[in-house]
Protein backbone atom coordinates (compact mmCIF):
# COMPACT_ATOMS: atom_id res chain seq x y z
CA UNK A 1 0.00 0.00 0.00
CA UNK A 2 1.49 3.55 -0.77
CA UNK A 3 -0.13 6.65 0.41
CA UNK A 4 -2.14 8.74 -1.92
CA UNK A 5 -1.44 12.44 -1.71
CA UNK A 6 -4.29 13.66 -3.30
CA UNK A 7 -8.14 12.75 -2.93
CA UNK A 8 -9.25 10.77 -5.57
CA UNK A 9 -13.02 12.21 -5.55
CA UNK A 10 -14.18 8.67 -6.96
CA UNK A 11 -17.94 8.01 -6.47
CA UNK A 12 -18.76 4.42 -5.35
CA UNK A 13 -21.79 4.48 -8.02
CA UNK A 14 -18.76 5.11 -10.66
CA UNK A 15 -16.41 2.18 -9.86
CA UNK A 16 -19.48 -0.42 -9.48
CA UNK A 17 -20.54 1.01 -12.67
CA UNK A 18 -17.39 0.71 -14.32
CA UNK A 19 -16.88 -3.01 -12.93
CA UNK A 20 -19.84 -3.96 -14.38
CA UNK A 21 -18.77 -3.48 -17.91
CA UNK A 22 -16.16 -5.94 -17.00
CA UNK A 23 -19.21 -8.22 -16.72
CA UNK A 24 -21.10 -7.63 -20.10
CA UNK A 25 -17.67 -8.66 -21.42
CA UNK A 26 -17.83 -12.01 -19.73
CA UNK A 27 -21.46 -13.26 -20.65
CA UNK A 28 -20.99 -12.09 -24.01
CA UNK A 29 -23.26 -9.19 -23.72
CA UNK A 30 -23.18 -5.57 -25.57
CA UNK A 31 -21.44 -3.03 -23.72
CA UNK A 32 -24.02 -1.68 -20.55
CA UNK A 33 -26.29 -4.76 -20.53
CA UNK A 34 -25.96 -4.29 -16.88
CA UNK A 35 -26.74 -0.70 -17.20
CA UNK A 36 -29.83 -1.10 -18.83
CA UNK A 37 -30.99 -4.30 -16.53
CA UNK A 38 -30.26 -1.97 -13.51
CA UNK A 39 -32.12 0.80 -14.75
CA UNK A 40 -34.86 -1.27 -15.87
CA UNK A 41 -35.12 -2.94 -12.30
CA UNK A 42 -34.48 0.55 -10.75
CA UNK A 43 -37.62 1.58 -13.08
CA UNK A 44 -40.03 -1.40 -11.31
CA UNK A 45 -38.76 -1.10 -8.16
CA UNK A 46 -40.61 3.10 -8.30
CA UNK A 47 -43.51 1.01 -9.31
CA UNK A 48 -43.56 -1.11 -6.67
CA UNK A 49 -43.01 1.91 -3.80
CA UNK A 50 -39.26 1.19 -2.76
CA UNK A 51 -37.70 3.00 -0.53
CA UNK A 52 -34.64 4.80 -0.89
CA UNK A 53 -33.32 2.16 1.06
CA UNK A 54 -34.80 -0.62 -0.37
CA UNK A 55 -33.85 0.92 -3.91
CA UNK A 56 -30.13 0.87 -3.12
CA UNK A 57 -29.83 -2.67 -2.54
CA UNK A 58 -31.87 -3.13 -5.83
CA UNK A 59 -29.06 -0.56 -7.43
CA UNK A 60 -25.73 -2.11 -5.80
CA UNK A 61 -26.80 -5.71 -6.15
CA UNK A 62 -27.89 -5.51 -9.82
CA UNK A 63 -24.58 -3.78 -11.02
CA UNK A 64 -22.81 -6.43 -9.64
CA UNK A 65 -25.40 -9.72 -9.19
CA UNK A 66 -23.23 -11.54 -12.31
CA UNK A 67 -20.25 -9.92 -11.87
CA UNK A 68 -18.58 -13.64 -10.57
CA UNK A 69 -19.12 -15.54 -13.65
CA UNK A 70 -15.96 -15.57 -14.80
CA UNK A 71 -14.82 -17.18 -12.16
CA UNK A 72 -14.77 -21.01 -14.14
CA UNK A 73 -14.27 -19.80 -16.69
CA UNK A 74 -11.15 -21.95 -16.90
CA UNK A 75 -13.19 -24.80 -16.94
CA UNK A 76 -16.37 -23.75 -18.85
CA UNK A 77 -13.69 -23.53 -21.68
CA UNK A 78 -12.22 -27.05 -20.77
CA UNK A 79 -15.15 -28.44 -21.43
CA UNK A 80 -17.61 -26.01 -23.71
CA UNK A 81 -15.28 -24.26 -25.51
CA UNK A 82 -14.99 -20.92 -25.59
CA UNK A 83 -16.79 -19.81 -22.42
CA UNK A 84 -18.32 -16.35 -23.26
CA UNK A 85 -19.99 -17.73 -26.03
CA UNK A 86 -21.78 -20.36 -23.26
CA UNK A 87 -22.38 -17.48 -21.29
CA UNK A 88 -24.00 -15.73 -24.04
CA UNK A 89 -26.29 -18.98 -25.37
CA UNK A 90 -27.47 -19.27 -21.75
CA UNK A 91 -29.66 -16.35 -22.42
CA UNK A 92 -31.51 -18.04 -24.88
CA UNK A 93 -33.08 -21.12 -23.55
CA UNK A 94 -35.16 -21.58 -20.33
CA UNK A 95 -32.81 -24.30 -19.02
CA UNK A 96 -29.67 -24.60 -19.09
CA UNK A 97 -29.21 -28.36 -18.21
CA UNK A 98 -28.40 -31.56 -19.61
CA UNK A 99 -29.61 -30.71 -23.27
CA UNK A 100 -28.17 -27.56 -23.56
CA UNK A 101 -24.31 -28.36 -22.06
CA UNK A 102 -24.55 -31.52 -24.45
CA UNK A 103 -25.14 -29.10 -27.24
CA UNK A 104 -21.76 -27.25 -26.39
CA UNK A 105 -19.70 -29.98 -25.22
CA UNK A 106 -16.54 -29.94 -26.56
CA UNK A 107 -17.43 -26.89 -29.02
CA UNK A 108 -14.56 -26.79 -31.28
CA UNK A 109 -12.83 -29.76 -30.83
CA UNK A 110 -12.09 -32.95 -32.99
CA UNK A 111 -14.64 -35.50 -33.03
CA UNK A 112 -12.36 -37.90 -30.53
CA UNK A 113 -11.91 -35.26 -28.45
CA UNK A 114 -15.64 -34.65 -27.86
CA UNK A 115 -16.38 -38.01 -27.39
CA UNK A 116 -14.11 -38.47 -24.48
CA UNK A 117 -15.66 -35.34 -22.85
CA UNK A 118 -18.93 -36.80 -23.09
CA UNK A 119 -17.51 -39.99 -21.34
CA UNK A 120 -15.93 -37.56 -18.57
CA UNK A 121 -19.25 -35.50 -18.30
CA UNK A 122 -21.38 -37.15 -16.11
CA UNK A 123 -18.25 -37.43 -13.44
CA UNK A 124 -17.50 -34.04 -13.98
CA UNK A 125 -21.27 -32.93 -13.25
CA UNK A 126 -21.51 -34.74 -9.94
CA UNK A 127 -18.25 -33.25 -8.65
CA UNK A 128 -19.38 -29.91 -9.27
CA UNK A 129 -16.88 -29.05 -12.14
CA UNK A 130 -18.50 -27.81 -14.42
CA UNK A 131 -20.44 -24.49 -14.02
CA UNK A 132 -21.01 -23.85 -9.92
CA UNK A 133 -23.06 -20.91 -9.45
CA UNK A 134 -22.25 -20.80 -5.52
CA UNK A 135 -18.86 -20.30 -7.14
CA UNK A 136 -20.10 -17.00 -8.81
CA UNK A 137 -22.06 -16.14 -6.31
CA UNK A 138 -18.76 -16.17 -3.69
CA UNK A 139 -17.28 -14.16 -5.76
CA UNK A 140 -19.41 -11.38 -6.02
CA UNK A 141 -20.09 -11.56 -2.06
CA UNK A 142 -16.26 -11.25 -1.80
CA UNK A 143 -16.29 -8.23 -4.37
CA UNK A 144 -18.90 -6.56 -2.87
CA UNK A 145 -17.46 -6.98 1.34
CA UNK A 146 -14.27 -5.33 0.00
CA UNK A 147 -16.18 -2.26 -1.62
CA UNK A 148 -17.87 -1.67 1.42
CA UNK A 149 -21.10 -2.93 0.70
CA UNK A 150 -23.47 -3.99 3.36
CA UNK A 151 -24.85 -7.14 4.79
CA UNK A 152 -28.77 -6.10 2.65
CA UNK A 153 -26.55 -5.94 -0.71
CA UNK A 154 -24.85 -9.03 -0.03
CA UNK A 155 -27.85 -11.23 0.76
CA UNK A 156 -29.64 -9.44 -1.99
CA UNK A 157 -26.86 -11.02 -4.44
CA UNK A 158 -26.71 -14.24 -3.16
CA UNK A 159 -30.40 -14.89 -3.58
CA UNK A 160 -30.48 -13.16 -7.42
CA UNK A 161 -29.38 -16.62 -8.35
CA UNK A 162 -32.79 -18.22 -7.38
CA UNK A 163 -35.68 -18.99 -9.53
CA UNK A 164 -39.50 -18.27 -8.60
CA UNK A 165 -40.05 -22.30 -8.84
CA UNK A 166 -36.85 -23.25 -6.45
CA UNK A 167 -34.58 -24.59 -9.55
CA UNK A 168 -32.49 -21.63 -8.61
CA UNK A 169 -29.11 -22.03 -7.03
CA UNK A 170 -29.85 -22.37 -3.27
CA UNK A 171 -33.28 -23.87 -3.98
CA UNK A 172 -35.10 -20.75 -2.24
CA UNK A 173 -38.80 -20.73 -4.00
CA UNK A 174 -41.34 -17.79 -4.50
CA UNK A 175 -41.93 -15.01 -1.80
CA UNK A 176 -38.86 -16.92 -0.01
CA UNK A 177 -36.95 -15.11 -2.54
CA UNK A 178 -35.41 -11.55 -1.35
CA UNK A 179 -38.26 -8.86 -3.99
CA UNK A 180 -35.18 -7.06 -4.94
CA UNK A 181 -33.04 -10.23 -5.96
CA UNK A 182 -36.75 -10.97 -8.26
CA UNK A 183 -36.37 -7.66 -9.61
CA UNK A 184 -32.47 -8.09 -10.82
CA UNK A 185 -32.78 -11.59 -12.08
CA UNK A 186 -35.95 -10.64 -13.80
CA UNK A 187 -34.55 -8.01 -15.43
CA UNK A 188 -31.26 -9.29 -16.56
CA UNK A 189 -32.73 -11.48 -19.27
CA UNK A 190 -35.70 -9.06 -20.43
CA UNK A 191 -32.71 -6.96 -21.04
CA UNK A 192 -31.13 -8.76 -23.07
CA UNK A 193 -33.86 -9.75 -24.84
CA UNK A 194 -35.11 -6.26 -25.67
CA UNK A 195 -31.56 -5.88 -26.86
CA UNK A 196 -31.86 -8.50 -29.32
CA UNK A 197 -35.55 -8.29 -30.21
CA UNK A 198 -37.14 -4.99 -29.27
CA UNK A 199 -39.94 -4.65 -26.87
CA UNK A 200 -42.02 -7.56 -27.86
CA UNK A 201 -39.16 -10.00 -27.67
CA UNK A 202 -38.84 -9.05 -23.93
CA UNK A 203 -42.58 -9.42 -23.54
CA UNK A 204 -42.45 -12.51 -25.25
CA UNK A 205 -40.14 -13.95 -23.00
CA UNK A 206 -41.07 -12.81 -19.73
CA UNK A 207 -44.22 -14.63 -20.58
CA UNK A 208 -42.67 -17.84 -21.16
CA UNK A 209 -40.69 -17.78 -18.01
CA UNK A 210 -43.33 -16.39 -15.91
CA UNK A 211 -44.05 -19.09 -12.57
CA UNK A 212 -40.17 -20.88 -13.91
CA UNK A 213 -38.07 -18.46 -13.64
CA UNK A 214 -39.91 -15.01 -12.72
CA UNK A 215 -42.49 -14.26 -10.19
CA UNK A 216 -45.80 -13.56 -11.96
CA UNK A 217 -46.79 -10.47 -10.30
CA UNK A 218 -43.66 -8.95 -11.55
CA UNK A 219 -44.48 -10.15 -15.06
CA UNK A 220 -47.73 -8.60 -14.73
CA UNK A 221 -46.43 -5.68 -13.95
CA UNK A 222 -43.52 -5.49 -16.47
CA UNK A 223 -46.02 -6.22 -19.40
CA UNK A 224 -48.62 -3.94 -18.31
CA UNK A 225 -46.16 -1.06 -18.56
CA UNK A 226 -43.21 -2.51 -20.94
CA UNK A 227 -43.22 0.24 -23.28
CA UNK A 228 -42.44 2.97 -20.23
CA UNK A 229 -39.99 0.14 -18.69
CA UNK A 230 -37.67 -0.06 -21.72
CA UNK A 231 -37.66 3.34 -23.12
CA UNK A 232 -34.41 5.22 -23.87
CA UNK A 233 -32.49 2.22 -23.22
CA UNK A 234 -30.12 2.65 -25.68
CA UNK A 235 -29.45 5.78 -25.16
CA UNK A 236 -25.64 7.21 -25.63
CA UNK A 237 -26.55 8.56 -21.71
CA UNK A 238 -27.00 5.79 -19.99
CA UNK A 239 -23.67 5.92 -17.85
CA UNK A 240 -24.63 9.15 -16.70
CA UNK A 241 -28.31 7.96 -15.78
CA UNK A 242 -27.13 4.66 -13.88
CA UNK A 243 -25.01 7.48 -11.88
CA UNK A 244 -27.46 10.04 -11.61
CA UNK A 245 -29.83 6.94 -10.38
CA UNK A 246 -28.04 6.12 -7.52
CA UNK A 247 -30.37 6.19 -4.50
CA UNK A 248 -27.50 7.33 -1.82
CA UNK A 249 -26.99 11.07 -1.83
CA UNK A 250 -23.54 10.39 -4.48
CA UNK A 251 -21.52 8.28 -1.66
CA UNK A 252 -17.73 9.02 -2.61
CA UNK A 253 -15.26 6.92 -0.86
CA UNK A 254 -11.91 7.96 0.38
CA UNK A 255 -8.48 7.47 -0.79
CA UNK A 256 -7.51 4.25 1.17
CA UNK A 257 -11.10 2.95 0.43
CA UNK A 258 -10.32 3.66 -3.39
CA UNK A 259 -7.14 1.82 -3.07
CA UNK A 260 -8.96 -1.07 -1.78
CA UNK A 261 -11.37 -0.90 -4.39
CA UNK A 262 -8.53 -0.93 -6.84
CA UNK A 263 -6.68 -3.69 -5.61
CA UNK A 264 -10.12 -5.99 -5.19
CA UNK A 265 -10.84 -5.03 -8.92
CA UNK A 266 -7.18 -6.40 -9.60
CA UNK A 267 -7.64 -9.53 -7.68
CA UNK A 268 -11.03 -10.12 -9.15
CA UNK A 269 -10.09 -9.93 -12.95
CA UNK A 270 -6.50 -12.54 -12.21
CA UNK A 271 -9.38 -14.97 -10.88
CA UNK A 272 -11.00 -15.07 -15.02
CA UNK A 273 -7.67 -17.65 -15.49
CA UNK A 274 -5.43 -19.44 -12.98
CA UNK A 275 -2.29 -19.14 -14.54
CA UNK A 276 -3.27 -15.27 -13.55
CA UNK A 277 -3.91 -15.69 -10.01
CA UNK A 278 -1.85 -12.45 -8.47
CA UNK A 279 -0.57 -10.82 -11.66
CA UNK A 280 -2.10 -7.66 -11.43
CA UNK A 281 -0.91 -6.85 -7.88
CA UNK A 282 2.43 -8.14 -8.22
CA UNK A 283 2.59 -6.08 -11.42
CA UNK A 284 1.88 -2.94 -9.45
CA UNK A 285 3.67 -3.58 -6.45
CA UNK A 286 6.68 -4.33 -8.68
CA UNK A 287 5.83 -1.23 -10.81
CA UNK A 288 5.40 1.40 -7.75
CA UNK A 289 9.57 0.19 -6.48
CA UNK A 290 10.63 0.90 -9.85
CA UNK A 291 8.96 4.07 -10.53
CA UNK A 292 10.39 5.57 -7.20
CA UNK A 293 13.82 4.46 -8.52
CA UNK A 294 12.76 6.38 -11.72
CA UNK A 295 12.23 9.59 -9.87
CA UNK A 296 8.60 9.27 -10.89
CA UNK A 297 6.72 12.55 -8.74
CA UNK A 298 4.63 11.29 -5.90
CA UNK A 299 1.32 11.65 -7.32
CA UNK A 300 2.48 10.07 -10.51
CA UNK A 301 3.61 7.04 -8.84
CA UNK A 302 0.30 6.54 -6.99
CA UNK A 303 -1.74 7.30 -10.72
CA UNK A 304 0.47 4.48 -12.09
CA UNK A 305 0.18 1.69 -9.12
CA UNK A 306 -3.65 2.65 -9.47
CA UNK A 307 -3.25 1.95 -13.16
CA UNK A 308 -1.00 -1.28 -12.77
CA UNK A 309 -4.14 -2.94 -10.51
CA UNK A 310 -6.87 -2.80 -13.09
CA UNK A 311 -4.19 -2.46 -16.36
CA UNK A 312 -5.71 -6.28 -17.48
CA UNK A 313 -9.47 -5.82 -16.72
CA UNK A 314 -10.11 -6.29 -20.46
CA UNK A 315 -8.44 -9.66 -19.88
CA UNK A 316 -12.19 -10.37 -19.09
CA UNK A 317 -13.62 -10.01 -22.90
CA UNK A 318 -11.24 -12.84 -24.28
CA UNK A 319 -12.41 -16.06 -23.92
CA UNK A 320 -10.31 -18.61 -21.82
CA UNK A 321 -9.74 -21.06 -24.23
CA UNK A 322 -7.41 -18.38 -25.48
CA UNK A 323 -5.30 -17.17 -22.39
CA UNK A 324 -5.51 -20.87 -21.02
CA UNK A 325 -4.54 -22.26 -24.78
CA UNK A 326 -0.99 -24.74 -24.51
CA UNK A 327 0.04 -24.24 -27.76
CA UNK A 328 0.75 -21.76 -29.95
CA UNK A 329 -1.85 -19.44 -30.94
CA UNK A 330 -3.37 -18.70 -34.12
CA UNK A 331 -3.48 -15.34 -35.61
CA UNK A 332 -7.42 -14.50 -35.26
CA UNK A 333 -6.45 -15.35 -31.45
CA UNK A 334 -4.25 -13.09 -31.57
CA UNK A 335 -6.02 -10.69 -32.67
CA UNK A 336 -8.08 -11.03 -30.00
CA UNK A 337 -5.71 -11.23 -27.21
CA UNK A 338 -4.53 -7.55 -28.56
CA UNK A 339 -8.04 -6.05 -27.80
CA UNK A 340 -7.44 -6.79 -24.30
CA UNK A 341 -5.60 -3.50 -23.45
CA UNK A 342 -8.35 -1.68 -25.26
CA UNK A 343 -11.07 -3.49 -23.53
CA UNK A 344 -9.45 -2.15 -20.48
CA UNK A 345 -9.52 1.80 -21.72
CA UNK A 346 -12.53 1.83 -22.86
CA UNK A 347 -14.16 0.55 -19.62
CA UNK A 348 -12.26 2.79 -17.50
CA UNK A 349 -12.45 5.75 -19.66
CA UNK A 350 -16.26 5.34 -18.28
CA UNK A 351 -15.60 7.14 -15.55
CA UNK A 352 -13.61 11.01 -15.66
CA UNK A 353 -12.06 9.63 -12.37
CA UNK A 354 -10.97 6.42 -13.97
CA UNK A 355 -9.79 7.49 -17.22
CA UNK A 356 -6.41 8.52 -16.61
CA UNK A 357 -5.69 5.03 -15.10
CA UNK A 358 -7.15 3.36 -18.88
CA UNK A 359 -4.64 6.23 -20.24
CA UNK A 360 -1.76 4.52 -18.58
CA UNK A 361 -3.17 0.55 -19.09
CA UNK A 362 -3.99 0.82 -22.87
CA UNK A 363 0.09 1.27 -23.15
CA UNK A 364 1.23 -1.78 -21.18
CA UNK A 365 1.96 -3.65 -24.74
CA UNK A 366 2.68 -0.74 -26.79
CA UNK A 367 7.08 -1.08 -27.39
CA UNK A 368 9.31 1.66 -28.43
CA UNK A 369 10.06 0.07 -31.85
CA UNK A 370 5.98 0.29 -32.53
CA UNK A 371 5.62 -3.07 -33.10
CA UNK A 372 3.39 -3.37 -29.61
CA UNK A 373 -0.09 -3.26 -29.32
CA UNK A 374 -3.24 -1.97 -29.31
CA UNK A 375 -1.83 0.93 -31.10
CA UNK A 376 1.08 0.30 -33.07
CA UNK A 377 2.40 3.68 -30.59
CA UNK A 378 6.55 4.41 -30.48
CA UNK A 379 8.98 6.67 -29.33
CA UNK A 380 7.66 9.49 -27.12
CA UNK A 381 3.85 8.37 -28.36
CA UNK A 382 4.03 6.14 -25.43
CA UNK A 383 4.01 7.93 -21.44
CA UNK A 384 6.86 7.38 -19.43
CA UNK A 385 4.48 5.56 -16.71
CA UNK A 386 3.30 3.29 -19.20
CA UNK A 387 7.40 2.21 -20.33
CA UNK A 388 7.56 1.51 -16.84
CA UNK A 389 4.16 -0.63 -16.39
CA UNK A 390 5.21 -2.12 -19.45
CA UNK A 391 8.96 -3.52 -18.74
CA UNK A 392 7.08 -4.77 -14.50
CA UNK A 393 4.32 -6.44 -16.68
CA UNK A 394 6.91 -8.07 -18.87
CA UNK A 395 9.15 -8.77 -16.15
CA UNK A 396 6.57 -10.70 -13.58
CA UNK A 397 4.68 -12.45 -16.07
CA UNK A 398 8.18 -14.14 -17.28
CA UNK A 399 8.13 -15.14 -13.40
CA UNK A 400 5.14 -17.41 -13.45
CA UNK A 401 3.74 -20.19 -15.07
CA UNK A 402 1.42 -20.10 -18.19
CA UNK A 403 -0.27 -22.75 -20.11
CA UNK A 404 2.60 -22.68 -22.95
CA UNK A 405 5.79 -22.33 -20.98
CA UNK A 406 6.89 -22.76 -17.62
CA UNK A 407 7.82 -19.93 -14.95
CA UNK A 408 11.07 -18.38 -15.95
CA UNK A 409 13.55 -17.90 -12.86
CA UNK A 410 14.44 -14.18 -12.19
CA UNK A 411 17.66 -14.29 -13.81
CA UNK A 412 16.30 -15.85 -16.73
CA UNK A 413 13.82 -13.09 -16.92
CA UNK A 414 16.27 -10.21 -16.23
CA UNK A 415 18.65 -11.61 -19.23
CA UNK A 416 14.90 -11.33 -21.41
CA UNK A 417 14.31 -8.20 -20.13
CA UNK A 418 17.49 -6.86 -21.17
CA UNK A 419 17.33 -8.30 -24.47
CA UNK A 420 13.88 -6.20 -25.52
CA UNK A 421 15.90 -2.87 -24.37
CA UNK A 422 18.63 -3.74 -26.94
CA UNK A 423 16.49 -4.37 -29.36
CA UNK A 424 14.61 -1.32 -28.92
CA UNK A 425 11.33 -2.55 -27.57
CA UNK A 426 11.76 -1.86 -24.17
CA UNK A 427 12.52 1.72 -22.74
CA UNK A 428 16.32 0.97 -20.92
CA UNK A 429 15.62 3.28 -17.84
CA UNK A 430 12.39 2.19 -16.86
CA UNK A 431 13.63 -1.66 -17.11
CA UNK A 432 16.54 -1.29 -15.33
CA UNK A 433 14.24 0.91 -12.67
CA UNK A 434 12.48 -2.62 -12.55
CA UNK A 435 15.24 -4.61 -12.38
CA UNK A 436 16.70 -2.78 -9.53
CA UNK A 437 13.36 -3.08 -7.92
CA UNK A 438 13.38 -6.49 -8.14
CA UNK A 439 16.86 -7.05 -6.59
CA UNK A 440 19.01 -7.49 -9.65
CA UNK A 441 22.23 -5.62 -9.96
CA UNK A 442 22.35 -2.83 -12.20
CA UNK A 443 23.97 0.15 -12.95
CA UNK A 444 22.50 3.47 -11.53
CA UNK A 445 20.50 5.29 -13.97
CA UNK A 446 21.72 8.68 -15.38
CA UNK A 447 20.04 11.75 -15.74
CA UNK A 448 20.33 12.51 -20.05
CA UNK A 449 18.68 15.87 -21.38
CA UNK A 450 15.21 15.51 -22.95
CA UNK A 451 14.69 11.95 -21.69
CA UNK A 452 17.19 10.53 -23.75
CA UNK A 453 18.47 7.17 -22.72
CA UNK A 454 21.93 6.19 -22.66
CA UNK A 455 21.73 4.28 -25.44
CA UNK A 456 19.90 6.99 -27.54
CA UNK A 457 23.10 9.10 -25.78
CA UNK A 458 25.82 6.26 -27.76
CA UNK A 459 23.52 6.78 -30.70
CA UNK A 460 23.32 10.46 -31.07
CA UNK A 461 27.03 10.81 -31.17
CA UNK A 462 27.64 8.59 -33.43
CA UNK A 463 24.60 10.87 -35.42
CA UNK A 464 26.60 14.11 -34.40
CA UNK A 465 30.05 12.53 -36.40
CA UNK A 466 28.13 11.86 -39.30
CA UNK A 467 27.45 8.16 -38.75
CA UNK A 468 24.72 6.58 -41.43
CA UNK A 469 22.54 4.24 -39.72
CA UNK A 470 24.09 1.16 -41.14
CA UNK A 471 27.50 2.35 -39.57
CA UNK A 472 25.75 2.97 -36.43
CA UNK A 473 24.17 -0.02 -36.86
CA UNK A 474 27.58 -1.73 -37.40
CA UNK A 475 28.95 0.34 -34.73
CA UNK A 476 27.07 -0.74 -31.53
CA UNK A 477 26.24 -4.72 -33.32
CA UNK A 478 22.60 -3.55 -33.79
CA UNK A 479 19.78 -4.39 -36.36
CA UNK A 480 20.10 -1.10 -39.02
CA UNK A 481 16.45 -0.94 -38.49
CA UNK A 482 16.96 -0.61 -34.50
CA UNK A 483 19.45 2.13 -35.47
CA UNK A 484 17.16 3.69 -37.51
CA UNK A 485 14.43 3.94 -34.56
CA UNK A 486 16.70 5.35 -32.32
CA UNK A 487 17.69 8.15 -34.57
CA UNK A 488 13.91 8.72 -35.10
CA UNK A 489 13.49 8.72 -31.06
CA UNK A 490 16.33 10.68 -31.15
CA UNK A 491 15.05 13.41 -32.85
CA UNK A 492 11.72 13.42 -31.44
CA UNK A 493 13.06 14.08 -28.26
CA UNK A 494 14.99 16.64 -28.88
CA UNK A 495 13.35 18.51 -31.83
CA UNK A 496 15.83 18.56 -33.93
CA UNK A 497 15.58 16.82 -37.55
CA UNK A 498 19.33 16.91 -38.94
CA UNK A 499 22.40 15.15 -38.25
CA UNK A 500 23.94 19.61 -37.84
CA UNK A 501 21.35 19.97 -35.25
CA UNK A 502 22.01 17.25 -33.19
CA UNK A 503 25.14 18.48 -33.31
CA UNK A 504 24.83 21.42 -31.53
CA UNK A 505 22.12 19.54 -29.38
CA UNK A 506 25.10 17.22 -27.88
CA UNK A 507 27.46 19.89 -27.82
CA UNK A 508 25.02 22.31 -25.81
CA UNK A 509 24.83 19.56 -23.04
CA UNK A 510 28.24 18.17 -22.74
CA UNK A 511 26.99 14.98 -24.61
CA UNK A 512 30.49 14.34 -26.91
CA UNK A 513 32.33 13.50 -23.92
CA UNK A 514 32.34 9.34 -22.83
CA UNK A 515 31.20 9.40 -19.08
CA UNK A 516 32.97 7.25 -16.70
CA UNK A 517 31.86 4.16 -16.39
CA UNK A 518 29.00 4.05 -13.33
CA UNK A 519 29.36 1.78 -9.86
CA UNK A 520 26.84 -0.54 -9.68
CA UNK A 521 24.57 -0.18 -7.01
Amino acid sequence: MIEPSSRSKVRLAELVATISLGTDLGLGQPMEHVIRQTLIALRMSEQLGFEESERAVVYYSGLLAWVGCHTDAYEQAKWFGDDIAVKADGFLVDETGPAFLLSHLGAGKPLLERARLGLALPLAARRGALVDLENHWRAADELARRLGLGAEVRQSLKESYERWDGKGAFGAKGDEILLASRLVYFADVVAAFHQMGGVEAAVVVAKQRSGSHFDPALVNLFCDQAPVLLSDLDSPTNGDAVIAAEPVLGVVISDEEFENALEAIGDFTDLKSPWTIGHSRGVADLAVQAARSYGLPPNDVVTLRRAALVHDLGRLGVSNTIWDKRGKLTHSEMERVRLHPYLSERMLSFSPALAPLGAIAVQHHERLDGSGYPRGLAGDAISIAARILAAADAYHAMTEMRPHRPARSREEAATELRAEVTVGRLDGDAANAVLRAAGHRVKRRRQWPAGLTGREVEVLRLVARGLSNKEIAAELMISRKTAGSHVEHIYTKTGVSNRARAGLFAMKHGLMIDPQPLEHA
